[in-house]
């Protein structure tokens, strides 16, 4: 029972981590599609930084993978 329990609690964080990381890429999405709205002149700078910071967020995701198997 203690090891299932112990299973149980190290994937717990993984799927925070990952419910964190699809909320925030979310959010970034939804923020963009504003400042585009706002500014549609600067819609490939908006963009671009929207894109590399979604591949930031989702990276959280990758760390707490890489900690559950270590």
């Amino acid at each position: 029972m203690l090891s299932l329990l112990a299973e149980i609690t190290g994937s717990i964080h993984v799927a925070v981590a990952a419910l964190g990381s699809a909320i925030g890429v979310g959010m970034i999405g939804a923020k963009a599609a504003d400042a585009i709205g706002r500014n549609p002149g600067a819609a490939g700078d908006i963009r671009n930084a929207a894109i590399i910071f979604a591949a930031l967020a989702e990276g959280i995701i990758f760390f707490a993978i890489f900690l559950v198997k270590g």
